[in-house]
């Protein structure tokens, strides 16, 4: 058992490739497969449009400009 990196042989170097690669795909391919996609529903955004400024003038905030 090598307790470093450094002096770990080729085969625990190739083995932490492997394992490294295999977790790699597995969070690539559970990111795609949890991908909503709806393609005959698209959604449409609102327009929210801004109302009538208005002005505060009894408030305990100090106002910044």
């Amino acid at each position: 058992m090598n307790h470093s990196i450094y002096s770990a042989d080729r085969m625990t170097h190739l083995k932490i490739v492997v394992v490294a690669l295999a977790a790699a795909v597995l969070v690539t391919a559970v990111g795609i497969s949890a991908r909503v996609s709806n393609e005959g529903s698209f959604q449409t955004a609102r327009v929210i449009k801004a109302g009538q400024p208005m002005a505060l003038t009894s408030s305990d905030t100090s106002m910044v400009r």
